[in-house]
C-alpha cells in the first residue's frame, strides 16, 4: 500500500480521513464506482459539492486505460451523499488487489453502507444488445484471486471465511427492477484481462451460466460485502463478445458505446440512488 502502512485496511482509514477533509464533508452515504465509458454519466447525477484528485488522498495510484479518470466527487442525490469515483484501477495494470480494492475500502471508511460498481461488458448472452444496462445479480469470479489473501483482517473489519450468497444485494436488486421498468439482471463473469476472451472462452462461459463478461468488479465486490456494505453491480453492455456476432472486439468500441449511451447511464444511477434512499428511510 501507498498510505503509509502496509495494513490495507489502517491505510483505508487513513485515504478516508484525508479525503473527509479535502471534501469538506465527514461522511458520505453510498459510493459509485464508474467504469469504461462511464464517465458523461457523473454529470447527470448533478453538480458536484466537491472534486479531488485521487492522488491527494493516498493509495490511489494513476489509471493507465482510456476512460479511466483519476478524480473522486462529492454529489447530493435524493438527500444522500454521494462518492463518485470517476475510474478505477485494474489489477492488469500490474496493481496488487489491495490495490485494486482501496477505493471502496476508503468509501465504507467514510460511512458507506452502499457501494455501486459499473462497468463496460461484453455480452455472452445473444439476448443482450450493445447499449443495454443489465443489473448483475451473481458473478464468476474466474481470476483465481480474492481480495482477502493476506494477513487476516484486524478485528471489527470482517471475517476472512465470508459468505457471498447474497453478494449483490437481493433487497436492493428487488427494489431497482421494481422501478426500471425492462431491466434485465444477469451473471457476470470477471476475467483477468487485459486480453479479451477468446470464442472458446466465451462458449465455456456460457456453458458455466455467464451473461456478461469483463475485466473488473468481482474483487471490489467482494471487498465491500466483507465490510458490510450493500453491493450493487450495474453493467453496460458495449460489445458482443468474441464469436458472439462476429468480427474483432475493440477498446474503442467499448468507449464509443459508453460515450452514446452516458446519459441514459446517468439517469439510472440517480434512479438506483433513489432507491437506496427509499430502503434508508424504511
Amino acid at each position: 500500500m501507498t498510505a503509509g502502512t502496509d495494513d490495507p485496511y489502517t491505510a483505508a482509514e487513513a485515504s478516508a480521513a484525508r479525503l473527509a477533509g479535502a471534501l469538506g464533508r465527514a461522511r458520505h452515504d453510498v459510493a459509485i464506482v464508474l467504469g469504461s465509458g462511464w464517465a458523461e454519466a457523473a454529470d447527470v447525477l448533478g453538480p458536484p459539492r466537491a472534486e479531488i484528485p485521487l492522488a491527494e488522498v493516498g493509495g490511489f495510484p494513476p489509471p493507465t486505460v482510456a476512460g479511466h479518470g483519476g478524480t473522486v466527487r462529492s454529489v447530493e442525490v435524493s438527500g444522500l451523499g454521494v462518492l463518485v469515483f470517476l475510474g478505477r484501477v485494474h489489477p492488469y495494470e500490474g496493481h496488487p488487489l489491495a490495490t485494486v480494492v482501496h477505493g471502496v475500502r476508503t468509501a465504507i471508511a467514510t460511512g458507506c453502507r452502499f457501494v455501486v460498481l459499473t462497468n463496460a461488458a461484453g455480452a455472452v448472452s445473444r439476448d443482450y444488445r450493445v447499449g443495454q444496462a443489465v443489473l448483475i445479480s451473481d458473478h464468476l469470479n474466474l481470476t483465481g484471486r480474492s481480495p482477502l489473501t493476506g494477513a487476516p483482517p484486524p478485528v471489527g473489519d470482517g471475517v476472512r471465511f465470508i459468505d457471498l450468497t447474497d453478494l449483490y444485494a437481493a433487497r436492493v436488486r428487488g427494489a431497482v427492477v421494481a422501478a426500471v421498468p425492462g431491466l434485465v439482471e444477469g451473471v457476470y463473469a470477471g476475467l483477468p484481462g487485459p486480453h479479451f476472451e477468446t470464442p472458446a472462452e466465451i462458449r465455456m462461459m456460457r456453458t458455466l451460466g455467464a451473461d456478461l463478461v469483463g475485466m473488473s468488479t468481482v474483487h471490489e465486490a467482494i471487498a465491500a460485502h466483507h465490510l458490510g456494505a450493500e453491493v450493487v453491480g450495474i453493467s453496460l453492455v458495449t460489445n458482443a463478445a468474441a464469436g458472439i456476432a462476429g468480427g474483432k472486439v475493440d477498446h474503442q468500441d467499448v468507449m464509443a458505446a459508453g460515450h452514446a449511451a452516458g446519459h441514459d447511464m446517468g439517469e439510472l444511477l440517480a434512479v438506483v440512488v433513489g432507491c437506496l434512499a427509499r430502503l434508508e428511510r424504511h
